[in-house]
Formats: C-alpha cells, sequence, structure tokens
C-alpha cells in the first residue's frame, strides 16, 4: 500500500504541467538543433544573430540579460561567431572593457537565408490546438515564472 502511494507521487511528478513544460523545452530545442545543423549553428548562435540582425548593434553583458544565459557561455558563443565571420567585436567607444556586437556582411547573408526554427517550432508543436487553451497555458506559465523568479531573488518566501 505505501509502495502504491509513493509510486502515485512519483508519477504525479512525471506528468505535472512542470514535468511537460521542460519535455516541450526538450522537444523544441531538438527540433532548433535539427534545423540549424545544416548550416553549423547552435540555438544559442541563433539566438545572438537573431538580437544582432533584428536589433541591431548590442553590447555583450546586455546579450547576457536579454537571452538569459551565463556571461561564459556567451563569451564562447561570441568567439565562435567572429571566428566564422558572421559578427564583429569591437570594444565600446565609451568603456574600452566592454564590447559591442555587430552582424557582419556574412552573418547578414546567412541570416536571411535560414529558416525561423522557432516559427517551424511553433506550428509543428501547437498545430489545431485552441487558441483560448493557448492563451491559458501561456498566462498560467508566466505567472508561474514570475513566483519562481520572485522567489529566487527573496521577494516572496513563502
Amino acid at each position: 500500500m505505501v509502495k502504491r502511494i509513493a509510486d502515485e507521487r512519483v508519477n504525479l511528478k512525471h506528468d505535472s504541467v512542470g514535468a511537460w513544460a521542460k519535455r516541450l523545452y526538450f522537444a523544441a530545442r531538438a527540433m532548433m538543433d535539427s534545423v540549424l545543423r545544416p548550416y553549423d549553428l547552435g540555438s544559442t548562435q541563433w539566438y545572438v544573430l537573431s538580437q544582432l540582425a533584428n536589433s541591431g548593434p548590442t553590447m555583450q553583458r546586455d546579450l547576457v540579460r536579454i537571452l538569459q544565459i551565463e556571461r561564459a557561455t556567451l563569451s564562447g558563443v561570441v568567439a565562435t561567431l567572429v571566428r566564422k565571420g558572421l559578427v564583429d567585436q569591437t570594444p565600446d567607444s565609451k568603456d574600452q572593457r566592454q564590447r559591442m556586437l555587430r552582424i557582419t556582411r556574412s552573418g547578414m547573408k546567412l541570416w536571411k537565408s535560414l529558416p525561423d526554427p522557432t516559427e517551424l517550432i511553433l506550428a509543428v508543436a501547437f498545430n489545431g490546438a485552441d487558441p483560448a487553451e493557448l492563451a491559458t497555458a501561456r498566462r498560467v506559465l508566466q505567472a508561474a515564472t514570475q513566483r519562481l523568479n520572485e522567489h529566487i531573488s527573496g521577494g516572496d518566501q513563502a
């Protein structure tokens, strides 16, 4: 009896909204990787190029916040993009310790030829889904994310 209750608790955890959000993330990440592989790009490289192509030159330190990744991870990604000739990295004119990133002509040419993996992921993952249900799911996940972020930052110690 006790084992059955423990097994049910484990099964509930693996069938929770959080568990499904994690599965969706991993499936979407795998699809993104498969879409970008022929272009020799990873998902984080794609997000950096997206930011630079759509928003223009960006300070490297700002990309850490925008993309919500570790500084060391971004440094490696940027170094790879610079080596490939897709991104220029120059010292900031006001603070030489900071780096400004710009997409190069080669980077923009590649960017324009790329399929948008996020559009493909959304089209496949949510094909036929009820828009009202998607709106509810979005609200629930946004609220849960906000509560967790506030809790982590000490704003809510419940």
